[in-house]
């Protein structure tokens, strides 16, 4: 099935944060042969692609309970080894980008790019290159910027989505994610909208997301993103290695209510992989999630997917996911603010390691419309590696070997 553009049903119709922040953000672009384009854009003829330049723990409360053994066909164990087609060590960048102007929007995540035209750059000979160090570089800031984007046409940019994931080692079987409401007629009404990284309710959720507005209103709806490997390293080290024992149950089951209420079904084939089949929007997955581009730790249970923390009482579940959200809110310096200042503007993110959130405060007033086009990479099943490390140690090790190299 060749990927063309899936239309995402507006973010009001359920009232889950995933689903406003894909109205606020965007249309969605998926694998359907039946969906239509949500607008034509020219494509710019191929040139020369163009830099890479290329944390305190908070007391945690106290929470006991046992680590439980999950089944290994429902859910990667906590402690799961990476299967033989990831990766199992961290990616190195090759220099491919070092040339293309840049500056970090924060010093823990964020990184912005000047003068890059991405049409260009996955039409240059050397693109594989190219994109293999971007997607790199992605995984390791957690989002990255582009402006003025405005030669990428809606074709080009899933084919951007899925090349990413692919040159940074995802399974074969993994494409671009099918939406569950595609292409159903919905109302369009307002809803709430909160942090939450996008459809860890799959079996195989995403890696890359790639979200370009191409309508914006005259002030308002920025969107924030935040550091899951922040928030890990500001976890204390006992509290750390308990999380690591714990599963959690992601499910969206507002997808399913609006189904009901407006009478059809959830896409139940393949959206996008194999293993994302059925009605029930529902996965268990580690609550400390590796990333496998960097092999950096990161908190995974974080938002409005989140269910409940497996083999943990009630309360207790309800006190970790708020306590997960109090210290991502708390710490608005391992958050990133990212105002859209032009049409074809665009983000790409790491959605194993970034949370997202938009902000709705241009809907009252007659501020305009925000509309744009998204493109969802499926990634690998999540896994925790225990030999793999926090950013912060990662950075450590690197600064130190390379103050030793001097």
């Amino acid at each position: 099935m060749a990927p063309s553009i899936e239309q995402v049903v507006p973010e009001s119709v359920v009232q889950t944060a995933e689903h406003i922040q894909e109205k606020l953000g965007a249309v969605s672009l998926g694998n359907s042969e039946e969906q239509k384009p949500v607008e034509k854009v020219e494509e710019a003829p191929a040139v020369q692609a163009p830099a890479v330049e290329t944390a305190p723990a908070v007391q945690a409360p106290v929470v006991e309970a046992a680590a439980a053994e999950v089944p290994v066909e429902e859910a990667v164990k906590p402690a799961a080894v990476p299967a033989a087609s990831y990766i199992k060590a961290p990616l190195k960048l090759s220099g491919a980008i070092d040339s293309w102007k840049n500056f970090e929007v924060t010093p823990e995540i964020g990184r912005e790019y000047a003068d890059v035209d991405l049409a260009a750059v996955l039409k240059a000979e050397n693109s594989d290159e190219l994109l293999r160090d971007l997607a790199i570089t992605i995984s390791q800031r957690g989002v990255v910027f582009f402006r003025d984007q405005d030669n990428l046409s809606d074709d080009l940019q899933k084919q951007l989505a899925q090349r990413l994931g692919e040159l940074s080692g995802k399974p074969e079987t993994s494409k671009l994610h099918i939406h569950a409401l595609y292409n159903q007629g919905v109302k369009k009404q307002n809803g709430k909208i909160g942090w939450h990284s996008g459809i860890t309710f799959e079996p195989i959720p995403s890696d890359y997301s790639i979200i370009r507005l191409v309508e914006l209103p005259s002030t308002g709806g920025d969107t924030l993103w935040a550091s899951g490997y922040e928030l890990y390293d500001r976890i204390s080290e006992p509290y750390q290695k308990f999380l690591e024992t714990l599963t959690a149950t992601y499910a969206q089951p507002g997808f399913n209510e609006a189904a009901d209420r407006n009478g059809f079904k959830i896409y139940s084939e393949a959206r996008g992989a194999p293993e994302n089949v059925d009605e029930l929007l529902e996965a268990i997955h580690p609550v400390i999630r590796t990333n496998p581009v960097t092999e950096w730790k990161s908190v995974f249970a974080v938002g409005q997917h989140v269910a409940n923390v497996n083999d943990v009482s009630e309360l207790e579940s309800e006190a970790l996911l708020a306590w997960f959200v109090r210290l991502l809110v708390d710490n608005h310096d391992l958050q990133v603010r990212h105002r859209w200042q032009n049409p074809n503007d665009l983000a790409i993110w790491d959605n194993r390691s970034v949370y997202h959130a938009a902000t709705p405060d241009y809907l009252e007033g007659n501020y305009g419309e925000r509309k744009g086009n998204r493109a969802v990479s499926l990634g690998e099943r999540p896994y925790l590696d225990p030999a793999s490390v926090s950013r912060k140690e990662a950075l450590a090790a690197e600064s130190a070997a390379s103050a030793w190299s001097e």
